[in-house]
């Protein structure tokens, strides 16, 4: 047991092809630039072998008029090609802070239009008060809570795992 009282998880038990699940209730929130820009007790969790937990956020919990489309797709072999937004709060700017899944591959299609953001990116991202730690990496999207035990891929030399 954690101090938050919830069984650790072992990022290596976390399955492959990745698997999503309800983040159960849990109160999921980000901050960037002063504002709360997401806060939602109906986020879905995207397990991965090796992988923090990466959150989807449903856009009715955004405030989506502070994302703007930004440059560039990626292609995940499992859910598909991912866009990018860019966050902007007043005058700061956070590159390709959220991206989602216009249209993901069948398997995945209950992450169509969330959006998932990067703790690196913003200020602050919590789960149930606590404050998430962005996995290493600039391409993961992860959220290590105190609960989620490695090592993790992103950092030097995991590149391989």
């Amino acid at each position: 047991m954690t101090d938050t009282g919830r069984a650790a998880e072992s990022v290596w038990d976390y399955p492959r092809p990745p698997a999503v699940r309800a983040a159960a209730g849990r109160l999921v929130e980000v901050w960037f630039g002063g504002r709360l820009v997401a806060s939602t007790r109906s986020a879905l969790r995207v397990l991965e072998t090796s992988h923090p937990p990466v959150y989807y956020l449903p856009p009715g919990d955004v405030a989506t008029e502070l994302l703007i489309p930004a440059e560039g797709v990626s292609f995940c072999e499992w859910k598909g090609r991912a866009r990018y937004w860019d966050l902007a709060v007043g005058p700061r700017r956070a590159g390709q802070a959220a991206w989602s899944y216009p249209q993901p591959l069948p398997a995945y299609r209950e992450l169509r239009d969330l959006l998932a953001f990067y703790p690196g990116r913003v200020d602050r991202c919590t789960v149930d008060g606590e404050v998430v730690r962005a996995q290493d990496g600039d391409f993961y999207g992860g959220w290590i809570t105190d609960e989620i035990t490695g090592p993790y891929k992103g950092g030097p030399g995991t590149s391989g795992w």
